[in-house]
C-alpha cells in the first residue's frame, strides 16, 4: 500500500514523545555524562523518525525531510567555514591582538565595572566566543577586581555581560549564524536588527555598572596581570591601529547591506595583506592559520589560551552539530510534529508581542532542560519560523529573539553548559553572580518589552529579499 496514503497528523502526545526523548537522552548525556550534544542529538532525531515512520511516512520522505533541514542551513555553514578562515588569518595579521590591546587601555581603576564590561565586550566581538573571554581576559579582570575590594559576584556579572554582548552580535560567533539559519534570513541582516534592542540594554548597564563603580572607587590597584597580556601581545605581534581596518571594513559591508559571503572575504583578503605588511607572515603559514588555526606561542597561558583559535578545521564543532540540530528539525517540521505542539501552545496568542514572550519562553525552557546553548536556539527556531512567516513577520524577529533569549539566559542555568564553565572558571556561582549579570537577563525582558511599539517587529513586507526561502516536503 502506498505509504503516502496512510499518513496521518500526529496526536500530540507523539509530539510530545519526540521533544521529551530527546530532552531526556540531551539532559543525561550532557549534565550526568559532560558529552558534548552531537551524538544526543543524533539519537534524539533517530527517535523522531520512528514516529515518522509510525504516523505514516516512508523512509525517503524522512530522509528527504533531514536534507531540507541541512539544507536550510547551508549559508551558515558555508559562512562558519568561512569565519574560521577569517579567525585565523585575522589572528596571524594581529588584527585581533590588537583589539584586544587597545581595549585593555581604556581599563581604568575609577571605572573599573564599567571598562570591564568594555574590554570583555571588545574581546568577544574580536574573537566571538564568550567562553573564551572569560577564560582568558576575564579571570585576570578578576584578579584586579580582588585588589580593588569589588565583591566578586559583581564583577563576574559585568564580564559575562560583556562577554555574551560580544557573543550575540560578533559575526564571528557560531550563535550569531546558527540564529538567522534557523529562522530564515542571513546574518548581516539579523546583526543590523539587533543592534537597536541591544544596544539599548548595553546602555543600561553602563549606567548601572557606573553606579556600582562609584561605590568602590579607588585610585590605584594592582594592573600587573593587564600589563602582562599587554606587554605579551606587544611583545609577540606588531600592533597597529591600522590592523582595526578588516574588521571596520566587514562593519561597513554590514552597513551597506552587502551579502555575508562576500563581507566576510574582504575582511579575509585584508586580512592576508596585513599579515604580510605587519607580521611578516609567509603565505605557507596563512594558509596553514586558516585551515588549522593559528596557535599563539607568547609563553603567557592567559594569551596563548585566548589567541590560539580559528581555522575551518575548528569550526567543525559548530558545523557538524548544526548540520544534526537541522536534521532534528526537519523531521520534526515535515512530519507534522512540530505544528501540532506549536498549536497548542499558541491557541490563544494573536500579538506579535505574545508570540515572542512565547518564544522567549520556550527559549529558556529549552536552556534548562535540554542543558546546550545551541538546542536553545535550534529547536525554538524550528518550532516558531512557520508561525512568524504566516504571520508577515519578518524571520529576523524570531532570530532576534532566538538569540536575546537563547544565547544570554545560557549562563544563568546553573546545570547549562555555560553556567557550568563560568562558575568553573570565575569560581563564582551563577546565583552569585546572576543577579549582576545586567545584560543577560535585561536582554529577554527588552524584547518583549521593546515589542509593544514595535521595534523588536519586523514585517516580511518591509524587506522582502532577506527572507530565505524554504523547500517543503
Amino acid at each position: 500500500m502506498d505509504a503516502k496514503q496512510e499518513r496521518r497528523k500526529p496526536y500530540l502526545y507523539e509530539s510530545i514523545l519526540s521533544f521529551g526523548f530527546l530532552i531526556f537522552v540531551m539532559a543525561i548525556g550532557i549534565a550526568k555524562y559532560g558529552v558534548d550534544p552531537h551524538v544526543p542529538m543524533l539519537i534524539g532525531t533517530a527517535f523522531a523518525a520512528v514516529i515518522a515512520v509510525k504516523i505514516g511516512y516512508s523512509w525517503t520522505e524522512i530522509e528527504k525531510s533531514m536534507f531540507d533541514g541541512i539544507y536550510q542551513a547551508l549559508q551558515a555553514v558555508v559562512i562558519l567555514a568561512i569565519i574560521g578562515v577569517l579567525i585565523g588569518v585575522w589572528l596571524q595579521a594581529g588584527v585581533v591582538p590588537s583589539m584586544i590591546y587597545y581595549g585593555l587601555s581604556i581599563l581604568r581603576p575609577k571605572i573599573f565595572l564599567v571598562a570591564t564590561l568594555l574590554i570583555c565586550s571588545i574581546t568577544s566581538l574580536a574573537t566571538g566566543t564568550s567562553w573564551g573571554t572569560v577564560g582568558t581576559v576575564g579571570l585576570a579582570l578578576m584578579g584586579i577586581a580582588t585588589g580593588l575590594g569589588i565583591p566578586a559576584p559583581i564583577a563576574a556579572g559585568a564580564i559575562i555581560s560583556g562577554a555574551y554582548f560580544g557573543d550575540k552580535l560578533s559575526p564571528l560567533s557560531d550563535t550569531t549564524n546558527l540564529a538567522p539559519a534557523v529562522s530564515g534570513t542571513d546574518v548581516f541582516t539579523h546583526v543590523k536588527f539587533m543592534l537597536q534592542s541591544t544596544v539599548i540594554v548595553y546602555v543600561i548597564c553602563i549606567i548601572l555598572y557606573l553606579f556600582l563603580g562609584f561605590k568602590y572607587v579607588s585610585s590605584s590597584a594592582d594592573m600587573s596581570s593587564i600589563l602582562e597580556i599587554k606587554e605579551g601581545l606587544a611583545s609577540t605581534f606588531n600592533i597597529s591601529p591600522f590592523l582595526l581596518i578588516p574588521p571596520l571594513a566587514v562593519i561597513v559591508s554590514i552597513a551597506f547591506k552587502v551579502p555575508a559571503i562576500p563581507g566576510i572575504t574582504i575582511g579575509i583578503l585584508l586580512g592576508i595583506i596585513e599579515a604580510f605588511i605587519f607580521q611578516g607572515a609567509t603565505f605557507g603559514q596563512i594558509l596553514t592559520a586558516s585551515y588549522g588555526g593559528f596557535v599563539s606561542e607568547t609563553g603567557l597561558e592567559a594569551i596563548d589560551e585566548l589567541l590560539t583559535a580559528g581555522g575551518l578545521e575548528g569550526m567543525m564543532y559548530s558545523i557538524s552539530l548544526t548540520i544534526i540540530a537541522m536534521m532534528f528539525g526537519g523531521i520534526m517540521e515535515k512530519t507534522g510534529q512540530l505544528e501540532v505542539i506549536v498549536e497548542v501552545i499558541l491557541r490563544k496568542i494573536k500579538s506579535a508581542t505574545g508570540l515572542i514572550t512565547m518564544t522567549v519562553a520556550t527559549c529558556i525552557f529549552s536552556n534548562a532542560t535540554m542543558p546546550e546553548q545551541y538546542i536553545s536556539i535550534v529547536v525554538p527556531g524550528r518550532m516558531y519560523t512557520r508561525t512568524y512567516k504566516e504571520k508577515g513577520l519578518h524571520p529576523k524577529t524570531l532570530s532576534n529573539v532566538l538569540e536575546s533569549a537563547g544565547t544570554v539566559t545560557s549562563a544563568l542555568i546553573p546545570w547549562n553548559t555555560c553556567g557550568v564553565f563560568m562558575t568553573g572558571i570565575l569560581g563564582i556561582s551563577t546565583l552569585q553572580y546572576g543577579k549582576w549579570a545586567f545584560f543577560n537577563y535585561l536582554m529577554p525582558l527588552a524584547v518583549i518589552l521593546l515589542s509593544i511599539p514595535g521595534w523588536t517587529v519586523a514585517k516580511i513586507e518591509d524587506d522582502p529579499d532577506t527572507v530565505i526561502e524554504t523547500t517543503s516536503l
